[in-house]
């Protein structure tokens, strides 16, 4: 069916209990007709068949519904019908994003029986066995405001265990049996902080009231603009609020739950009365599974969680707001099938609600930018200050490349003389002290020390340099490699393989950073107050909060990391926040390079100053008159956007046009650069029209990876709906079949944050 890609049709016999959309349904699949579970996504009359030529007495029926789950919400659906068009997704895949693996297995499940005295019991009463007189007599001594009664109680008040006994008495007539089933599931920890509201500034009092006069009037989008540390919590706590005292429900998406704790504690601490649900891959399957079916059954007044809670099936007609904290983090971006990016999915999800959607950030993505500046799409609401009490820190860019002379004198490799010396009298002073470096491991780059022979180690399988990584806490310093890409690892070869020099390492990386800190200050690190953060240091949310947790009390008081420490953190002990190399991402072959950077390194700076002491930020950098840098150590976000809209505007690239990247896979590259040049010919041939350009076949920036090959090619459109209907006529023109048919060999991404 074209108008479903990648979706089956089926009969509902008259046999067949009342099917209707969002039920789950089991239906035959294949020759042998294999019994599959699916989701019905629409019933279509004898007119829309034969609008499609097809046949009834052709069609196999479906084999009966299914139960184990409440049937979606049409908003829902219309969400994922929308993703699958979109994002250019077969519905089937879509629909599998939708309910998690926990529910579709039913993982904590439960049965259990409620059993009562039946109201219409036989007279006389047929003649019982003991151990059924026990049972009988126990249920019908219950008081009638405790009944019914489970039977895992009865069992204990009568020593008479299973439920044979029970089925018997209710095959006769004296007893009525109720089976009912639920999710057990050890319970969610608290959040531990209780939360009171604040007096409001100007600006938030406005954010507020501005707000707060859409949220009965329907769709409506809001760009919340604020400046870090400006309260934009509170901001949608407030209307969160107003939200469900009107009996509402309110959707708040942050990016990665468990790199942002403090935010998620707020909410639930906030409304301690309030049934919440939390939504995120941090929980145990059962967990998962429980809060999903709170969500479900209506129980759940606030829905919590990362990307993929914009899927949480509230109920038809009840979600009130939808909240997207941070919206620029790249973690909204889904990096498989349906790639769909979790900012524009929540917009969509509050139009079909028919409420208001708040996004909310410091550093807003370019595209919210323009759509509340340029195109009028969304309101924009500013916060130019920061919550009363805090101020903002002095920032102070370094010349890095100046300060080399003094580091090849013995000083710190990758501590700058001006930065080392501010850690030392901030920590000297009792203040705290966060450093970020977005490289993970120890150096990143593995050379023969001779410059003659040049042998540079680089992954057998990827276009990319190997990574070297040192073990933690061995006594002689054990390294190894790693390809950040393909997961590759090895042991650091000693020599070089051409010439048999010994190896020699350099380059950044968080523990690099971690082994200058601990030469600086060794009394620190032999205190354990000194904790480097990273994926490779933290073993998983736990871990991080633990660290959090013991910063926040002070046992630590140096936290060096990548950017899990650049977001969600409020610590009024935190003076110092320095950035070791402000051009980690600064120079990579991506249009969006300079605004990462940007981002990152105002959100870093960010976690400074907020106590009563306005704070230090010192950037170290290679390119101190970068744009991105300079405008971030000014705090002039408006003035960086402005002259990279000009730039993107200049050049046609998103958000001046919309974008979508394709990028073809095969072993071997002459093959991969042929099947990318057949996709672009064959995109060319479906008549793109004036106002839509393909670009390509080019090789990827990394032209490998896992021993494949990757060659993309580039749509841009002028619009979101000029792209839309670009590529759902290529793909009903028969594009995306054959050698190129989506999966394993070509992946489309609509409106992509990367070009890696």
């Amino acid at each position: 069916m074209d108008r479903y890609p990648g979706g089956l049709l089926y009969s509902v016999p008259a046999t067949c209990e009342e099917v209707d959309i969002g039920h789950r349904v089991l239906v035959p699949l294949g020759r042998g007709n294999a019994e599959v579970p699916g989701t019905v996504v629409d019933r279509l009359g004898s007119e829309a068949l034969a609008e499609d030529g097809v046949t009834a007495d052709r069609i196999k029926p479906i084999i009966r519904r299914s139960d184990d789950l409440p049937a979606l919400p049409g908003e829902l659906l219309e969400l994922a019908r929308w993703i699958a068009s979109y994002y250019v997704c077969p519905i089937g895949i879509t629909l599998a994003n939708l309910v998690p693996a926990a529910v579709r297995k039913g993982v904590g499940t439960a049965t259990r029986l409620l059993i009562s005295p039946h109201p219409t019991p036989p007279d006389p009463r047929p003649r019982l066995g003991s151990k059924q007189r026990a049972v009988l007599d126990a249920v019908l001594a219950t008081p009638t405001e405790d009944l019914p009664i489970a039977s895992t109680d009865l069992a204990e008040r009568t020593g008479v265990g299973g439920t044979a006994t029970v089925r018997r008495l209710a095959e006769l007539g004296l007893l009525s049996i109720e089976t009912v089933t639920t999710v057990e599931a050890r319970a969610r920890a608290g959040s531990g902080l209780e939360d009171r509201e604040v007096e409001l500034n100007a600006g938030q009092q406005a954010a507020v009231e501005a707000i707060g006069s859409h949220l009965e009037g329907g769709f409506s989008s809001h760009l919340l603009f604020g400046v870090t540390g400006s309260g934009k919590t509170e901001v949608y706590l407030r209307l969160a609020r107003r939200v469900i005292e009107a009996g509402r429900r309110v959707l708040f998406l942050v990016p990665e739950i468990a790199l942002t704790p403090q935010t998620t504690a707020r909410v639930l601490a906030r409304f301690p009365g309030a049934a919440a649900a939390v939504l995120h891959s941090g929980l145990t399957a059962a967990q998962r599974h429980r809060e999903w079916r709170r969500v479900a059954d209506g129980d759940a007044t606030i829905i919590l969680g990362a990307r993929s809670a914009v899927f949480a099936p509230v109920p038809d007609g009840t979600l009130g707001l939808v909240v997207v904290d941070e919206e620029h983090d790249a973690s909204y971006k889904q990096d498989q099938a349906p790639r769909y990016h979790g900012r524009d999915a929540a917009i969509r999800r509050a139009q079909l609600a028919g409420c208001p959607v708040v996004l909310g950030s410091a550093t807003p993505a370019l595209e919210s930018w323009h759509n509340a500046t340029r195109t009028g799409r969304s309101h924009l609401h500013r916060l130019p200050e920061r919550a009363p009490g805090l101020s903002l820190p002095k920032i102070e860019i370094v010349d890095f490349a100046e300060e080399r002379r003094q580091l090849e004198r013995g000083g710190a490799r990758l501590i700058g003389p001006r930065l080392g010396g501010e850690i030392a009298r901030t920590l000297s002073a009792g203040g705290q002290v966060i450093l970020l470096l977005n490289r993970r491991g120890y150096a990143n780059y593995i050379a023969c020390p001779d410059h003659r022979c040049g042998w540079v180690m680089t992954c057998t399988d990827c276009d990319a340099g190997m990574i070297c990584h040192q073990a933690n806490g061995a006594i002689a310093r054990e390294r190894w490699v790693r390809c950040h890409h393909c997961d590759a690892q090895l042991r650091l070869p000693p020599t070089c393989p051409l010439c048999s020099k010994r190896t020699t390492v350099f380059g950044l990386g968080t523990q690099r950073v971690e082994e200058d800190l601990a030469r600086l200050h060794p009394d620190l690190a032999r205190a354990g107050a000194m904790v480097r953060v990273d994926s490779d240091a933290m073993g998983g949310a736990d871990d991080f909060h633990e660290v959090l947790d013991r910063f926040r009390t002070g046992e630590i008081r140096l936290l060096a990391g990548t950017q899990m420490i650049a977001k969600g953190l409020d610590f009024p002990g935190v003076r110092l926040v320095g950035v070791v190399n402000a051009d980690t991402a600064l120079n990579m072959p991506d249009f969006r390079a300079g605004e990462r950077t940007f981002q990152l390194v105002s959100q870093v700076v960010g976690r400074c100053g907020r106590g009563s002491t306005a704070g230090t930020a010192i950037i170290q950098t290679l390119q101190p008159d970068a744009p991105a840098i300079r405008r971030a150590a000014e705090h002039d976000f408006e003035g960086f956007a402005e002259r990279e809209l000009a730039d993107r505007d200049r050049f046609g690239l998103p958000p001046a046009r919309r974008m979508c990247r394709i990028v073809v896979r095969d072993g071997g590259e002459s093959a991969a650069m042929r099947l990318g040049t057949e996709l672009a010919d064959r995109l060319r041939a479906h008549d793109p029209g004036p106002d839509v350009e393909i670009r390509g076949p080019i090789p990827c920036s990394i032209a490998r990876i896992a021993g494949r090959y990757r060659v993309q090619v580039e749509t841009l459109a002028k619009d979101a709906g000029t792209a839309s209907r670009f590529l759902a006529r290529a793909r009903l023109g028969g594009v995306f079949t054959g050698p190129l048919a989506l999966g394993e060999a070509v992946a489309i991404d609509v409106d992509p944050t990367s070009l890696m």
